[in-house]
């Protein structure tokens, strides 16, 4: 890291703060909304882009042209949705290419498709950018509304996988569930944004585009926009950007009382690390790590055991660290939910929302964005909406202290669960423990399978 000029990634200087160094700096002045799934954020979505009067800039890791932003409540898809705004203002769309052979989806014909399908008969602009590091990808998740509002989150536009559009309930209705996360962004942070998607837009498309205006104050939240770029992939970032990584690893560093991770993989060896140290080492006796991951990522299922496999021995049987999994819940009747958010929140005053997920694709290989903030209002407020969700109660039920709650709510719930499991019972609530398997063997794949697999 030192090699491409980024030391700080991974050794911040001790008592440096919680922000990323560099540029973008944190901007006061924001509007920062944190959307719960996906039915709630793409409704937002939908009626932003329905007011745009300039224009609409998206990037995506994929989209899908006949994806529906408000299934059940209009018949309009993303594809109509896109040419009527492009009849009245500028839209662009900016995708990853897909990968150089066809070995995981989607599949360079099949974007090269969506680009045609959105592009036939319209005035929408989409190019696809095929300068990624082989075998990895643009994953970030943006939408931008005249460079006044943006979503940034873990959202992707399409039907590739799962139902993108679930609801914070979660019922069991014979698919595969989707649990996400993405925000809303008003303010001087949005020209942050705008300007990393102008910026990437110009070397691919090579189309120049105007600045973002100065941006006026929308609320009192500061935000910081914070990225992975890998070196020596676009000309504007010859050294690469690796500040996602750096902002994780002085969050948790610090962490007195409670990390909470939502997240779809747990590979990265440089979080997994500091996480075993604070397991082995707990700064305090209310210390809780508490993770929510997907029961079957779609890849590396074995080596996120393994890490958990290091972290469960970490913590010794204190009882300090608890990984979980939820599922769709209709009564006696389950299924699967997909764990894709991209969450965490440390002492209730430290919130990332993005796209990174915790493997080396997205802290090294991969463009993502995240956003963060050190607001503690709007962190425990975060916490509490997904904590409520999660354990089906009310926010005014859960909001005493953390270890209180993680230790009489949590634990209970999540251990009967998994035994009603491993009995054959019916589940009773969506919240289950994620058994762990020791494989030591797998321990060291996670930096390994980053090199190889899409995250």
């Amino acid at each position: 890291m030192a090699r491409i000029g980024h030391p700080d990634a991974l050794t911040p200087p001790p008592d440096s703060g919680l922000w990323a160094q560099g540029n973008p700096q944190p901007r006061p002045g924001n509007s920062l909304e944190v959307l719960i799934d996906g039915e709630r954020a793409l409704a937002e979505m939908a009626e932003v882009l329905g007011d745009a009067r300039s224009h609409v800039h998206i990037a995506g890791w994929h989209i899908t042209p006949d994806f529906a932003l408000t299934p059940g409540q209009s018949d309009l898809r993303l594809r109509e949705l896109l040419a009527e705004l492009a009849e009245r203002v500028e839209v662009r769309v900016l995708l990853w290419a897909g990968p150089p052979l066809p070995v995981f989806h989607p599949h360079r014909s099949d974007v090269r498709a969506v680009r045609d399908e959105l592009t036939r008969g319209t005035k929408v602009r989409c190019v696809l950018d095929a300068r990624e590091r082989s075998m990895h990808c643009h994953h970030e998740k943006l939408v931008i509304v005249d460079d006044t509002v943006t979503f940034v989150g873990g959202i992707d536009l399409t039907s590739l996988g799962g139902d993108r559009c679930d609801r914070c309930g979660h019922p069991a209705e014979g698919r595969l569930g989707w649990h996400d996360v993405a925000t809303k962004l008003q303010g001087p942070a949005v020209g942050d944004v705008a300007d990393h998607f102008r910026r990437r837009w110009q070397e691919v498309a090579g189309e120049q585009l105007p600045s973002a205006g100065q941006s006026t104050p929308a609320g009192e939240v500061e935000v910081q926009v914070i990225r992975t770029l890998p070196e020596r992939t676009y000309r504007f970032a010859p050294k690469g950007d690796f500040r996602i990584l750096e902002a994780y690893l002085r969050a948790l560093r610090s962490a007195e009382r409670l990390i909470y991770i939502e997240n779809q993989f747990l590979w990265s060896a440089e979080i997994a690390a500091i996480l075993s140290e604070k397991l082995r080492n707990p700064p305090s006796e209310e210390f809780r790590v508490i993770l929510v991951l997907p029961a079957r990522p779609n890849n590396g299922a074995d080596t996120t055991r393994g890490q958990l496999g290091c972290l469960i021995e970490a913590d010794g049987g204190r009882g300090g660290l608890l990984a979980t999994t939820i599922h769709a819940q209709t009564g006696e009747r389950s299924g699967p939910v997909y764990v894709h958010a991209k969450v965490a929140i440390v002492d209730d005053r430290w919130l990332t929302v993005g796209s990174a997920n915790l493997n080396e694709h997205s802290l090294f290989n991969d463009t993502e964005m995240n956003v963060l903030t050190c607001n503690p209002d709007l962190a425990q407020q975060t916490r509490l909406e997904l904590w409520a969700e999660h354990l089906g109660r009310p926010a005014s039920e859960i909001a005493g202290d953390p270890s209180h709650v993680v230790d009489s709510l949590w634990k209970p719930i999540a251990e009967e669960q998994l035994e009603r499991r491993n009995a054959g019972d019916s589940l009773t609530h969506r919240l289950m423990r994620l058994p762990a398997v020791s494989r030591r063997t797998k321990r060291l794949i996670g930096p390994m399978r980053g090199l190889l697999v899409d995250g």
